[in-house]
């Protein structure tokens, strides 16, 4: 069999690679047809020699499935518990069974990045970083004491402390290699560096032409333990960029710009690649704010090829001179370094002119909302009022005043010119006399320790800090819902009032009751814009024409005034953002934060599950174990939950609040936790007595079952009582009644986490029935064993006139669902959806109950 390798120099050492070209040739076939993303695919294809490559030489026609087997896997805490407490909980079982522990362990480099769990308790001041992280470890002291603990006791798993950084960040300017190599039988080998996360951000290395992409949990451990997935190689959206941002437009309007344009095209379930004239003008820190919201309009990788911007990057961030020579030296030699003449070949395309971006921001509950700078205030036409009093200020607010400013998140603090024009706006409204509103909440949560530091080479964090952004934490904050209470006499007469208070945040999702639950609007916009409208204290104005505030004189201050120009922003990068800088902040990334280095933790192979832990638990999905021989018949199911269009992972598994009278709630306070203990779902999600009472508890959760009544609440239908979700669906599970939900249009769309599949399946719910379902979600279904169905085309529930109060029945015919809803009257409608089972091994995991217990079935042959 011809493997197709070859070798070349780099740095006096010779590397041996698998030659996508050769092949190509070998099969009268020109690689310069591929998109720069489908040949890494192919690589990996030559390399692993798990699926045969033949279906790349009718791309984009095939439709056949290759293996996909990351090089690395990266982990957040909030996402990362669960796996590694899955994880941990299979070692506990083959113990139980009589096996080796050490048998349950990454075979693949494994960083997991704590950066989910800070809280915005404190803002505002120069106490709120040291406030926020005493108060962090206190809530989450059992969580971190097990994230060290799996530290000792798993190999190829590397923690990276609290409050040193955001996980997608950290990895473009530290974790990722971009070309890794191994040496094996004495020989040097290079390939492309590759990854999944269980982040859906984790596309943000992509910007470096890293092909990743986020996962649910549950695959991001079947990789960890090296189980390949599988997937049909994907139609590739090529974007074509041509021109130049003009003067005053930034990454963040034209990643805000590309949402819409992509959300609008439909590329769910697509790699995006760009390309064009306009390509080489963008930063890496530019390409990255754009990569970073592939989520948001729905690809699976949006993909940038290695050029001269990546080499420049990594030089400036600290690589070694030999790394960034193999980088170049190899994707040169495999035909992955980008060649502006050559033609490749998309499936579809698009095309935007970087010379017509404006600055914008998007709102006000999706990304995809795009909204110009200029039209903003005619989105607040509600005359509704609310006064206030803050800090001996009387106020009158009305719709689209903020209660939250926010620069947080790695989309736009990834971005030196984002945070130091930030900077520069600070400092002159500063020198202006201009203060933000007291009422407005205000917060710096950067990427990296590198941001603070060429902020305080520039002499710009004291600005920010005059202004109320003081750093509050390094971690995703406000981005994730973390944002805390908002100011106190906010947050009281906010909440009598129900007023629809506003929230303005440079962070990449705004899904209703995502960022705070009393915040009804929430735009996202760019680190300068944030600045700008928390002077204002209002997102009810036109920045372009009307004054954002006034001088200690009296004189109106513009937008205008307070921008700097883009060379004096160019000026300060060259500056003070360094390759020296990197090179400080990242020397101690592992031991800096002596507080984690103190934390006392258990040691041993096996954990030692304390049975009173409200955070970590065994769970129960290894225990009774069943499988099933093909596709069931299955009868009597009623209807826990039906939704419309655009039902979110936030809404189906909620990552913030727990209110104290919810199902969560009632349970931790008869486990003898306060409600100011409570922290959050996210924090809380290594314990599954919390995540399942916490399932399709989102309080903005719209069930069609009871309209009624807005958040985690259905009909019980043999009584027809209106009852929280989880009280509803433990009263079926006695009842022995398999339960199914009814959904619109992208089902499943935003974070990649899997409790919202585990949470589903441990309430009892069997299938799921859907007008389209977002790729991650689809496949964390199936991974936990439960149906994805899709209505034909055309069909949804409304059109078949279901009301949901039906018993449904439903028997399988290969991919083909035949569902029989019978009302109470006896009337029948009988439909058919198609059963998503995309993969060659979906069958394999819904047999198995799942692809932990099959893992673990595996792991134990093995043992």
């Amino acid at each position: 069999m011809t493997t197709y390798q070859a070798t070349f120099k780099s740095s006096g050492t010779t590397y041996h690679y698998y030659a996508i070209n050769d092949w190509a040739q070998a099969h009268d076939f020109d690689v310069a047809r591929l998109p720069y993303s489908l040949r890494v695919l192919l690589e990996m294809t030559l390399r692993q020699q798990k699926t045969d490559p033949a279906p790349f030489l009718s791309w984009p026609q095939a439709d056949q499935d290759i293996a996909f087997k990351p090089e690395r896997v990266i982990l957040q805490d909030f996402t990362g518990v669960p796996a590694l407490v899955d994880l941990a909980a299979m070692r506990s079982q083959l113990v139980t069974d009589g096996g080796d522990p050490d048998t349950i362990n990454p075979d693949v480099p494994v960083d997991l990045i704590i950066d989910h769990s800070v809280q915005v308790d404190r803002a505002g001041d120069a106490a709120a970083f040291q406030t926020n992280i005493k108060k962090e470890f206190a809530r989450n002291h059992e969580r971190y004491q097990f994230l060290k603990w799996a530290q000792q006791a798993f190999k190829n798993l590397r923690i990276v402390p609290p409050d040193t950084g955001i996980i997608h960040q950290i990895n473009l300017e530290y974790l990722a290699s971009v070309v890794r190599s191994t040496t094996q039988n004495g020989e040097h080998w290079a390939f492309p560096d590759t990854v999944v996360g269980t982040d859906s951000h984790t596309t943000m290395v992509n910007a470096l032409g890293v092909l990743g992409w986020g996962v649910g949990g549950i695959e991001a451990e079947a990789s960890m333990l090296g189980e390949p997935s599988y997937m049909q190689i994907p139609q590739v959206v090529g974007v074509r960029l041509s021109n130049q941002l003009p003067e005053g437009a930034t990454a963040t309007d034209l990643a805000l710009t590309v949402t819409k344009l992509l959300r609008a095209h439909n590329v769910v379930g697509k790699f995006v690649e760009f390309y064009g004239p306009g390509l080489a003008a963008l930063s890496i820190a530019d390409r990255a704010t754009i990569a970073n919201m592939a989520p948001e309009y729905g690809a699976t990788a949006s993909f940038f090829p290695i050029d001269q911007q990546t080499l420049n990057y990594l030089k400036l961030t600290n690589r070694s001179t030999e790394q960034i020579q193999l980088i170049s030296d190899y994707a040169h030699q495999n035909h992955l370094f980008h060649d502006s003449t050559e033609q490749c070949h998309y499936s579809e395309t698009e095309s935007l002119d970087l010379a017509t971006i404006v600055p914008s921001l998007a709102g006000p509950s999706r990304p995809q909302d795009l909204v110009p700078l200029t039209a903003l205030k005619q989105q607040f036409t509600d005359n509704q009022k609310l006064a206030v009093t803050v800090a001996d200020h009387e106020y009158q607010l009305q719709r689209g005043n903020l209660a939250i400013a926010a620069i947080t998140s790695c989309t736009n603090t990834s971005n030196p010119s984002l945070l130091l024009t930030a900077g520069l706006i600070a400092k002159k409204a500063v020198a202006a006399g201009l203060q933000v509103p007291a009422y407005v909440k205000t917060s710096f949560a950067p990427g990296s320790k590198v941001v603070t530091a060429y902020l305080a080479a520039a002499g710009l964090q004291s600005a920010l800090d005059q202004l109320g952004f003081n750093l509050v934490g390094y971690g995703c904050t406000t981005c994730i819902g973390n944002s805390g209470q908002l100011k106190p006499e906010m947050q009281q007469a906010v909440a009598a009032a129900n007023f629809p208070i506003a929230a303005i945040e440079s962070g990449n999702r705004n899904f209703s009751g995502r960022v705070n639950p009393l915040v009804k609007d929430t735009y996202l916009a760019s680190p300068p814009l944030i600045v700008s409208y928390a002077l204002a204290g209002t997102l009810r104005i036109d920045l372009a024409t009307e004054p954002l505030g006034h001088d200690r004189a009296g004189d109106p201050i513009f937008l205008k005034d307070l921008w700097p120009a883009a060379s004096e922003v160019d000026t300060l990068i060259q500056q003070t953002v360094t390759a020296d800088t990197f090179k400080r902040e990242y020397a101690s990334l592992l031991t800096a934060n002596e507080t984690w280095n103190a934390l006392a933790a258990p040691t041993g192979s096996s954990y030692a599950w304390q049975d009173d832990s409200t955070y970590i638990a065994l769970p129960p999905f290894f225990q009774k174990l069943t499988r099933h021989t093909g596709l069931p018949y299955l009868t009597n199911l009623r209807a826990l939950a039906k939704f419309g269009d655009s039902i979110t992972t936030d809404h189906i598994s909620p990552a913030g609040f727990i209110g104290q009278n919810t199902p969560a709630g009632q349970y931790l306070q008869a486990q003898n936790v306060a409600p100011t203990d409570f922290n959050s779902y996210g924090s809380r999600r290594g314990n599954h007595h919390v995540m399942m009472r916490g399932t399709l508890a989102n309080i903005r959760i719209q069930n069609q079952l009871t309209p009624e009544k807005e958040g985690g609440y259905t009909r019980y239908w043999p009584t027809d009582e209106i009852l929280p979700i989880f009280d509803a669906a433990t009263k079926y599970q006695t009842d022995g009644t398999g339960l199914v939900i009814l959904a619109g249009k992208d089902y499943g769309m935003g974070s990649s986490r899997d409790w919202a599949a585990k949470g589903v399946k441990l309430l009892g719910v069997k299938v799921v029935i859907a007008e389209s379902f977002e790729r991650i979600h689809r496949a964390n279904l199936v991974m936990m064993g439960v149906l994805p169905l899709q209505f034909v085309a055309g069909e949804n529930a409304t059109s078949l006139g279901l009301s949901g109060a039906e018993s449904f029945a439903i028997s399988f015919t290969d991919h083909t669902a035949h569902v029989t809803a019978t009302a109470a009257t006896g009337k029948q409608t009988k439909f058919t959806a198609k059963l998503r089972f995309d993969t060659p091994t979906d069958m394999t995991y819904y047999e198995n109950d799942g692809i932990l217990p099959l893992v673990l079935r595996r792991k134990a042959d093995l043992a």
